[in-house]
């Protein structure tokens, strides 16, 4: 035996590299979901929990208590790392969570519950202890972590996704040539946060500055009559094309289509506000709970002309503080119009009734009929297509197709009767946003929480009705991208009621250089904002990172 050998102390640091153990499991668990586009990965901090979990520890008993410590931490990472609300939106939430129906909840977690991944998740483990009796998954694991760190310095790690190719950026041209007022960034180098951020104050500074002219008096030649805002809870393009709703005759009877329109949002209460407010420019989300110039209120804006304010709900209006953001935030002082002796055969998620919208719009138009208002400008919130609505003494949800198909049939046969009735009436139907049918790689169906693309592209109609030279065919369609400044700017182009005397009516014209309006959309801890044509997202003011395809 060499006596001038030296042996390696035990507690010498080398020896206590022990590996990741089952935590191999952990990360490869999330590079799977990373690469299905499941995950918001933060590199640099999952990067920083393996090296907590690497460091060597000679005490066993340190050790192990290193991994108890790690479970939470994990844990948190795990759910930071994920698309899922944010705990402040949780705790924001908490009280209109707590009013949701047990049956309700319930649903909601079965939907949560991606059978699919957990199946692929089961065959992972299966693997990995397999191989694990012969390979150091830890080496692998390691390499993989290294790999996504290095390469997100040039980029978020979720562009490693298997994404369609964008197309290039183009600049929308009118087809008559007209150069419409535009709140478009110009969006010019590379997708960097700096620039991104940047494009998006150019964007809010540019919204700052528009504003709907109304004239400050109507013409003696003025001809009276009524405005109809239907307001629809949760409705968008691609819940019509999940329904097979896209060609329902409704759409054919419009005289004027946007199909490029943007709600800016996924809820409810701040969806009625920026309605109210429609003749300013897009604000920022938190901006829509401060006083605005009284000229952005778009109801003050016709009560000034002799417009009565007229309100409809087919639903309490209670939930969410709807009707009093409406009055509070959105200047709409109107009292609501009496829902006594309307039925009811649905009632919402928190269990309150769901009033028959035809019989509501006939009892409008039967007290308008009876009264001597010639002018009158009313919003109509419905709410029959909102996630969780059931049938009354139902446990489970009504469908949403034969929901969507008997509102549509309603609103159709409502027209029919306008035109009988002899009146002049302006029908302007806005949806408030989509219901998120369809989920994607960041939400589950039914959640709106992030104001995906497929959320706030919405279907907005109008039809005029009693005109003298009625439209013909199918609907003049306005495909530049627009919001609500654009149905401001076309009420006051209205406003005067010449259009419906008129011997005929140059559509064209009457719809040239409406405001154009970038699909920038926000809820309280989410902003979608288009660049170079690709939506890039930022959640809990972080950073931007392309949205999943």
């Amino acid at each position: 035996m060499d006596k001038n050998r030296t042996t390696p102390p035990e507690h010498s640091l080398w020896r206590n590299w022990r590996g990741l153990s089952g935590w191999n499991f952990y990360f490869l668990a999330k590079f799977t979901l990373l690469w299905f586009g499941y995950l918001n990965f933060h590199a640099l901090p999952n990067l920083v929990f393996m090296a907590f979990l690497l460091m060597p520890i000679p005490s066993l008993r340190l050790h192990r208590w290193r991994h108890i410590i790690a479970i939470p931490i994990g844990i948190g990472l795990f759910y930071h790392d994920t698309w899922l609300p944010s705990a402040n939106s949780i705790i924001n939430q908490g009280s209109l969570l707590a009013s949701f129906s047990a049956p309700y909840l319930l649903e909601l977690v079965d939907r949560f519950i991606n059978w699919q991944m957990l199946g692929v998740a089961f065959v992972m483990l299966i693997a990995y202890l397999f191989l694990a009796q012969w390979l150091r998954i830890t080496v692998f694991t390691v390499a993989a972590m290294v790999w996504l760190n290095v390469v997100n310095m040039t980029g978020p790690a979720v562009a490693l996704l298997p994404t369609a190719d964008s197309a290039t950026a183009a600049v929308t041209t009118p087809a008559n040539g007209a150069t419409p007022v535009s709140s478009q960034p110009i969006s010019n180098g590379p997708p960097t946060n700096a620039n991104l951020t940047a494009n998006l104050e150019q964007f809010y500074d540019q919204e700052r500055a528009r504003m709907t002219a109304f004239p400050a008096a109507l013409p003696s030649d003025a001809q009276p009559f009524d405005l109809l805002m239907i307001n629809i809870c949760s409705l968008a393009w691609a819940d019509l094309d999940a329904t097979n709703l896209r060609n329902h005759p409704l759409w054919d009877k419009m005289d004027i289509v946007f199909t490029d329109f943007n709600s800016a949002t996924a809820y409810s209460g701040p969806a009625a506000i920026r309605l109210m407010r429609a003749s300013c420019g897009q604000a920022p989300h938190q901006d829509l709970y401060q006083p605005a110039n009284q000229q952005c209120y778009l109801f003050d804006n016709l009560a000034k002309l002799g417009f009565k304010s007229q309100l409809m709900l087919d639903h309490p209006g209670m939930f969410g503080n709807y009707l009093k953001n409406l009055r509070n935030d959105g200047g709409l002082q109107a009292p609501l119009m009496s829902q006594a002796g309307i039925s009811n055969e649905l009632s919402s998620f928190d269990g309150e009734p769901i009033y028959n919208d035809q019989e509501l719009l006939n009892r409008w138009l039967g007290q308008l009929q009876k009264g001597a208002d010639t002018r009158t400008a009313t919003v109509f919130n419905v709410i029959p297509l909102h996630d969780g609505v059931r049938f009354i003494g139902a446990n489970k949800g009504a469908d949403y197709q034969p929901r969507a198909q008997k509102l549509l049939d309603q609103l159709s046969n409502f027209f029919d009767e306008l035109q009988k009735s002899g009146r002049k009436v302006m029908v302007v139907l806005v949806p408030e946003h989509g219901a998120a049918l369809v989920g994607d790689k960041m939400q589950m169906s039914g959640l709106r929480d992030i104001p995906s693309p497929s959320i706030t592209h919405i279907p907005v109609g109008i039809k005029l009705i009693g005109m003298q030279a009625p439209h013909q065919g199918s609907p003049f369609e306005i495909k530049t991208p627009s919001s609500y400044l654009a149905l401001s700017e076309l009420v006051s182009r209205l406003v005067d009621g010449k259009v419906f005397t008129a011997p005929n009516v140059d559509w064209q014209t009457l719809t040239q250089g409406l405001p154009q309006t970038a699909a920038v959309s926000e809820n309280d801890n989410a902003i979608i904002m288009p660049y170079q044509n690709k939506p890039y997202i930022r959640l809990n003011g972080g950073d931007w990172v392309p949205y999943p395809q």
